[in-house]
C-alpha cells in the first residue's frame, strides 16, 4: 500500500498579492505552495520524506505524474525487461529521488537515505494510480484554500493531461 502526502510550510508563505487565477505555470509549479512531501510503503512501514519546508508541493505531485508516463513509454509495459529510469530533482538543492522501473514494478531511491538502505517498491500500475490521486487530491484542498486558483487555466489543463485512473 502506497500513501503520498504533504504538508504546507508555515515559514515559506505564498506572497499576498498572489493571483491565484492568473498565475502561470513557473509560478505555480515553483513559487507557491512550498513544503514537504512523503512517499511511503505502508506495508513495510518505510518512507522517503523531504523535510526542508521549501519543497514545493504542487510542483513535486505534477513532476511525478509526468515521471509516472514517462517510465511507462515502452510498449512492452509490465513484460519489459530494460529498466526505464527517471529522476525528480528539486530545484533549490542537488538532491533527487530516483525512479527505475523493470517489469512492472518502480523502485524509488532518494539522495538522502542512508546508502545501505533499500529502495522503496511499488506496483508502477499501483503508483500511477495513487500519484494521480495525489494530484487531484491536492489540487482540490489548494483550491479550497486559495481563492481563483480553481478558475485558473494551467490548473485545468494540468487536471485534464493527468485524470483519475
Amino acid at each position: 500500500m502506497i500513501d503520498l502526502g504533504y504538508s504546507l510550510s508555515r515559514r515559506f508563505p505564498d506572497p499576498p498579492q498572489t493571483d491565484y487565477r492568473t498565475a502561470d505555470v513557473h509560478t505555480l509549479r515553483h513559487d507557491l505552495f512550498c513544503g514537504d512531501v512523503y512517499l511511503a510503503d505502508v506495508k513495510t512501514d518505510r518512507e522517503l520524506s523531504t523535510a526542508w519546508g521549501w519543497v514545493p508541493v504542487l510542483d513535486f505531485a505534477w513532476a511525478l505524474c509526468d515521471i509516472m508516463e514517462q517510465i511507462d513509454r515502452d510498449p512492452r509495459g509490465n513484460r519489459a525487461s530494460v529498466p526505464q529510469y527517471a529522476e525528480l530533482d528539486f530545484t533549490e538543492s542537488t538532491d533527487r529521488m530516483i525512479f527505475e522501473r523493470r517489469f512492472g514494478w518502480v523502485e524509488v531511491e532518494a539522495d538522502w537515505q542512508p546508502a545501505d538502505e533499500p529502495p522503496l517498491s511499488f506496483n508502477h500500475k499501483l503508483l500511477r494510480r495513487e500519484a494521480r490521486d495525489f494530484l487531484h487530491d491536492l489540487i482540490a484542498d489548494l483550491t479550497d484554500m486559495h481563492d481563483g486558483l480553481a478558475d485558473n487555466p494551467a490548473v485545468w489543463d494540468l487536471q485534464a493531461r493527468f485524470p483519475r485512473v
